[in-house]
């Protein structure tokens, strides 16, 4: 199969022929027809993530039709338009049984622990648990720029933080994750504050739906600003960028009674010095987590999207050829590249 290759950390990505991948008793092979370029693959390729171990085929939001099915796998077929979270659970466990599949503790990682989707083929285990069907009139392009970012902001949104109507959503980072949370957000009659530092980013924001924008070079305290812009304070935040100033804004810029969500992943773990009397406990702030979503959790969003309640393909800005992956890499260093980035074209 053509795929490509990260043999060390920031190097090049080498664009070739790799070894096919074996199908597993109770999985499948897909042939990848798009995937995602995502900011995780940018933590990846700056050896970030502790899980990657070169060399690496990264990749892991991905859209595409079953070439193979193994011994044990009963469900699903050949020829089957599929996509699936980016964490792969066993489907046996006690927390995959609950709907919870992104604690499993037997977890496979797509494009992490495992090699991913940046190549023709892919190996996915556990496949009757973990392939969710496409509908039939979503193209394998919006599927893959669906992805993980889609799919996490849509479980942090409805899950994790219980979004409700006429509420304040801040967020911040209007990249992929930020982008698809105002979307979301507006579908659920949700009220948006956007926070960034570009004001490109910003504007794109305000054409997905975001009422109200801040651009972080115009203020030194962002909380304040926020709070005094939608009138005490959000009542639910998600940083979709994963630093220590995003936390620290997402969590000053929320009222009383506030919930903020971290879905961007925190590089290097960065501390935070916050007034937990003051912040938490006084304010009774509420923080929590979100990292992917379950099989299950995909019905949801799909029903948006075949509904036209959100329009998934406004989040792809590019798509590209294969061969394009690390230019498209190299240009998230600075945190200029608003919107999502789709592979199309796996032998371009």
């Amino acid at each position: 199969m053509r795929g490509a290759l990260i043999e060390e950390f920031r190097g090049e990505i080498k664009v070739g022929r790799l070894p096919d991948p074996e199908c597993p008793p109770h999985g499948a092979i897909v042939k990848v027809e798009a995937c995602g370029v995502c900011r995780s693959d940018h933590h990846s390729w700056c050896g970030h993530d502790p899980d990657v171990v070169l060399p690496h085929v990264m990749g892991h939001e991905f859209a595409g039709v079953v070439a193979e099915v193994g011994s044990e796998t009963s469900h699903i077929k050949v020829g089957d338009r599929v996509t699936a979270p980016f964490i792969l659970g066993c489907g046996q466990c006690a927390d995959c049984t609950s709907g919870n599949a992104t604690i499993c503790a037997h977890q496979d990682v797509m494009g992490f622990t495992d090699w991913g989707a940046f190549a023709e083929l892919l190996a996915i285990p556990n496949a009757d648990f973990n392939l969710v069907p496409l509908p039939e009139d979503m193209d394998f392009a919006t599927a893959a720029g669906m992805g993980c970012r889609v799919t996490t902001s849509y479980r942090a949104l409805t899950d994790r933080l219980g979004l409700q109507p006429s509420e304040w959503l801040a967020v911040h980072g209007c990249g992929g994750v930020g982008l698809a949370a105002i979307q979301i957000a507006k579908a659920l009659d949700a009220r948006v504050i956007a926070i960034d530092l570009n004001e490109d980013a910003l504007e794109l924001a305000k054409s997905f739906g975001a009422e109200l924008a801040l651009n972080v070079k115009s203020t030194d305290t962002v909380g304040e600003a926020i709070r005094d812009m939608t009138g005490g304070g959000a009542h639910a935040s998600i940083d979709a960028l994963g630093i220590a100033a995003t936390y620290e804004n997402s969590i000053r810029g929320l009222r009383k009674l506030g919930r903020h969500v971290q879905v961007g992943m925190p590089v290097k773990d960065p501390v935070v010095d916050l007034s937990l009397l003051e912040l938490v406990y006084s304010r009774q702030i509420s923080i929590m987590g979100s990292r992917g979503i379950a099989p299950h959790g995909f019905k949801g969003l799909m029903d948006l999207a075949t509904q036209k309640t959100i329009d998934l393909s406004s989040l792809i800005t590019k798509t590209i050829g294969l061969s394009e992956v690390e230019a498209s890499l190299t240009a998230m260093d600075n945190f200029a590249a608003p919107g999502v980035t789709v592979i199309t074209d796996m032998q371009g």
